[in-house]
């Protein structure tokens, strides 16, 4: 902690108040510059960049800033509390996240070689066949809570038919990560579930290998190691995951809310794509991440950067930045939701796949859709911009009018 993360105004980006109303932290950090103290967590503290010229300085500057977290001093020192939400994130794990250099090109190859190998044709059908079943289980009711009721789950599901999880481990992976997202008492224990079926699945795939990311991770030729391995996926399935199911709600809560599109849902491809690109723009999934640490003392468009320190770039204010070029579209890619520089994420048309298959199949097998719940606030805590619940109305359907999906599960033994 430094004197100017003791000040009292320092904006907080948890808790309700934050949850309900993220632009008035934003505000309150800008005010500082383009970056500015908060508190993060209860007594913990970092820099927040909010502008973004001065994010894509920083997340292409490999050379001044870091992303081991095991140079954050004020954790070194004791002065993060032990039992600290944000280090369920924050805390370093050896993978792709918190590596640099020559260690995060060796990892991140891998990553990406393995990605190659998933089918983007068979992704579609994964995410189409898992949404129907997803949906007709909450047809016949006319009411949903989308987010619990389906955005939550099903990224997780089409996550596991990548992975290659046997049927008997999926349910067993969705709780454990239910678990993570909720950030509740039982979140610690969800997350060594979590690493637990990880840990199940790559032996498995150690003895009988098959057409999968894990078994394409454990062949691969840069020989990662078994805990390198369960640390990547875990990488891998948080960051694709949790991301993609905000994205799924925030899309459709646009596309519901919005007047400029709730009257052209029959548009299609066309409205629904132009909407999720708005929702990466003005309600980026990740709402404050990418944690560098300085190497040395240094400034950053004018503001002072102490080593040591977490500094967040805010995927949700530099999105909308006042300081951006007016007249900026929103078919601009040029928002750092993906993040930017060598840690980019590498998996955003995989993530585009998820998210508008199972938007557009929901609004084709769903009709009369209307949301139930207006100001609904984030769920908390400073990370993911997602709303807390998804509440609609629709007119009711039989279940076996939905679709004729597969059986949830995964894929077999």
């Amino acid at each position: 902690m430094t004197r100017s993360a003791t000040t009292p105004d320092i904006p907080r980006l948890f808790g309700e108040e934050f949850a309900a109303r993220p632009q008035d932290a934003y505000e309150a950090l800008r005010a500082g510059g383009p970056v500015a103290w908060a508190e993060i967590a209860p007594g913990v503290y970092a820099l927040v960049v909010t502008g973004h010229r001065a994010a894509v300085t920083l997340l292409n500057d490999t050379a001044t800033y870091s992303k081991d977290s095991r140079g954050w001093a004020a954790l070194n020192s004791g002065q993060v509390p032990p039992d600290s939400p944000v280090l369920a994130l924050m805390g370093y794990r050896p993978n792709l996240l918190y590596a640099d250099g020559q260690e995060h090109e060796r990892l991140r190859v891998a990553l990406e070689d393995c990605m190659a190998g998933i089918d983007l044709h068979e992704l579609r059908e994964s995410t189409q066949r898992h949404s129907l079943a997803l949906i007709s289980r909450f047809a016949p009711a006319g009411r949903a809570d989308l987010m619990a009721d389906f955005a939550d789950t099903l990224p997780l599901l089409v996550f596991a038919d990548i992975l290659g999880c046997p049927a008997p481990m999926v349910g067993r992976m969705v709780t454990a990560c239910h678990g993570i997202i909720n950030a509740g008492d039982g979140a610690m224990q969800a997350a060594a579930d979590f690493a637990q079926c990880l840990a199940e699945l790559i032996a498995m795939k150690q003895d009988a290998p098959g057409p999968d990311f894990t078994s394409w991770m454990v062949a691969h030729p840069n020989r990662l190691t078994t805990e390198e391995i369960l640390h990547q996926l875990y990488c891998f399935v948080g960051a694709g995951v949790i991301p993609t199911a905000a994205w799924i709600a925030s899309g459709l809560r646009l596309l519901l809310e919005d007047e400029a599109y709730a009257g052209d849902l029959t548009g299609g491809a066309v409205t629904v794509r132009r909407a999720m690109e708005q929702v990466l723009w003005t309600r980026s999934p990740m709402a404050n991440f990418s944690v560098h640490y300085a190497r040395r003392a240094t400034m950053l468009h004018g503001a002072p950067i102490p080593p040591g320190v977490p500094i967040l770039i805010s995927h949700a204010a530099t999105g909308t930045d006042p300081d951006l070029p007016p007249g900026l579209g929103y078919d601009n890619r040029s928002h750092l939701a993906w993040s930017a520089g060598p840690h980019r994420c590498p998996a955003d048309g995989h993530a585009a796949v998820i998210a508008q298959t199972a938007i557009e199949t929901l609004l084709d097998r769903l009709w009369d859709l209307r949301l139930t719940e207006t100001d609904v606030p984030n769920r908390p805590g400073p990370f993911h911009q997602c709303p807390a619940s998804l509440g609609v109305a629709f007119r009711s359907r039989a279940a076996d009018a939905v679709g004729t999906p597969s059986p949830l599960g995964g894929t077999t033994a």
